[in-house]
């Protein structure tokens, strides 16, 4: 089995992109996250070269098993302080990713994979690093079948969010990635910025005030991803996150998306139940192991 790595975006779509397009939804994540490497078109690594220990770039690889050099077989992206996230694969071919990433002195605080691969990946780490693992979430991954609006909307409208949001936004992605312990050092101002670029979020709005959001990744591969969903504390029971998911679900469906997904957190039965009310069913299980040095304190969070 040969694992090929590179922080080059286009080369690794180039490699890659055929197989994580075959299965859009279950590839989400990477394939957003590489989109909007694209978009940014930032410097990149020469063609084929990997991520020095130190390097904050996003490192990017694939797998081609060595009896059939073209066939990918599966897929990684790492960025740094967050879990490595791997596409389905091989325990073998998992095993053989641990053991590359640490020969080569990169900081790995977890991984993000299927229960198997997770399982391989982590003993392989253990193996070489002797680092604790510690199970962080459990996961689930919706895919939308036909929405369902809610049976009573609440009080209010939809509405994109715009640059007049933009503080009200920063303050709640960092309340959503506190209250969901994802605090990997995350740069909320860029991603809103990001998402206003596009018009990645929406604004449920009760008269003239801002109640709940729910932002949306960019199209890629006829599907999006919904996310973050967040209602301030003092706001919820009221419908207001469910009425702003039915929003801008519709509305991605209205531009042509192929495919709606969403992540959930298992620990979370509101969520899991409201997202399946509006129409949401299940595709895979996911899971998000932490690792840290033996006998020290715990240290990170959660996906890209």
């Amino acid at each position: 089995m040969v694992w090929s790595t590179t922080t080059a975006v286009e080369e690794f779509l180039a490699e890659a992109g055929e197989f994580l397009r075959a299965e859009p939804a279950r590839n989400s994540v990477i394939l957003t996250v590489a989109e909007n490497l694209r978009v940014k078109a930032a410097p990149a690594a020469p063609a084929s070269a990997g991520a020095s220990p130190g390097d904050d770039r996003t490192l990017l690889g694939w797998w081609r098993p060595s009896a059939d050099p073209d066939l990918v077989g599966g897929a990684f992206l790492h960025t740094p302080r967050f879990p490595i996230f791997l596409t389905a694969m091989s325990r073998q071919a998992a095993a053989e990713l641990a053991a590359e990433q640490a020969s080569s002195g990169r900081l790995v605080l977890g991984v993000n994979a299927e229960q198997e691969s997770a399982a391989a990946f982590t003993a392989a780490w253990q193996q070489r690093t002797g680092d604790d693992a510690r199970l962080h979430r459990r996961m689930r991954l919706f895919r939308l079948a036909e929405l369902l609006p809610p049976g009573r909307w609440p009080e209010g409208s939809a509405r994109l969010a715009a640059k007049r949001d933009r503080d009200l936004l920063i303050a709640w992605f960092d309340a959503f990635a506190r209250e969901v312990d994802d605090l990997a050092g995350q740069d909320h101002a860029a991603a809103v910025d990001e998402r206003l670029s596009y018009g990645g979020v929406m604004v449920w709005q009760a008269g003239a005030t801002p109640v709940a959001i729910a932002g949306v990744t960019r199209a890629v591969a006829g599907m999006v991803r919904v996310g973050p969903v967040y209602t301030p504390p003092e706001l919820r029971g009221r419908g207001y996150g469910g009425a702003a998911t039915a929003a801008v679900s519709q509305a991605a469906r209205d531009v042509g998306a192929e495919e709606v997904v969403l992540y959930t957190d298992l620990a979370n039965p509101t969520s899991n139940a409201l997202y399946q009310r509006l129409g949401y069913r299940p595709v895979e299980d996911r899971v998000v192991l932490s690792y840290q040095p033996a006998r020290a304190p715990a240290r990170h969070h959660d996906g890209p």
